[in-house]
């Protein structure tokens, strides 16, 4: 069953435009992205029986195109909305990020963060570089690993950052596990990291963990 041959006041569309996107379940705004379902189940169910099948949300935005577009209902037009979704989400948390100060705004640097790296299946870190005013220079996946973590060369991230004429990184990876608790390897590369980087007078602002739901700041903690 399509959207538009719900009952009125019923619809996940309807539902958004009268209340807000808010007030909408995981399944309920997915149903929408999604349009339609199949011939022997509505959107909704299509909706529901693909966070059971992957998990979660972001797991079922983030699945492997032959993974995804291989539900029955889906196929590859879907999985391309969902895609483009995702990215928009990520380009509009990005621009906050490229127009001021990046550490005068946490809850903005956190939500870009969390929407770049949640629901990856395999661990990737990366780097925000920024200017002496704080203000992103550019988002970087400097290494990609397995589910079990990646491998981090620091001179790698000096080197960047120097190309690049940061004053400051703020570190950020995370945990396909959903765990945002930092493991003894990831503080040991945060103090590599922010001893290289310091020879050079690049200050080391942050390292963020990304876990399901929920984040880990070292400098909140006091780690840093």
């Amino acid at each position: 069953m399509s959207l538009s041959k719900w009952p009125a006041g019923e619809a996940p569309r309807e539902k958004l435009l009268l209340r807000g996107s808010q007030a909408l379940s995981d399944a309920e705004l997915l149903a929408v992205l999604l349009g339609t379902g199949s011939k022997n189940m509505s959107v909704l169910n299509l909706s529901r029986h693909l966070l059971e099948r992957f998990g979660s949300l972001g797991a079922v935005v983030s699945a492997r195109r032959e993974e995804l577009a291989g539900e029955r209902g889906v196929g590859v037009a879907k999985y391309a909305g969902l895609q483009a979704a995702v990215e928009l989400a990520r380009r509009c948390a990005r621009e906050g990020l490229e127009h001021g100060d990046t550490m005068g705004s946490p809850e903005q640097t956190r939500r870009f963060l969390s929407i770049h790296l949640r629901g990856c299946q395999r661990e990737i870190f990366c780097c925000l570089f920024l200017d002496s005013q704080n203000a992103l220079i550019k988002c970087e996946d400097m290494f990609q690993g397995t589910l079990d973590g990646a491998a981090v060369y620091p001179r790698e991230v000096v080197s960047r950052a120097l190309q690049l004429n940061a004053a400051a990184v703020i570190l950020a990876h995370n945990h396909p596990s959903g765990v945002a608790e930092p493991s003894q390897a990831d503080q040991r590369i945060t103090e590599r990291l922010q001893a290289a980087l310091g020879l050079l007078d690049i200050r080391v602002l942050d390292h963020i963990i990304v876990g399901h739901g929920q984040e880990f700041s070292f400098a909140e903690r006091g780690l840093l």
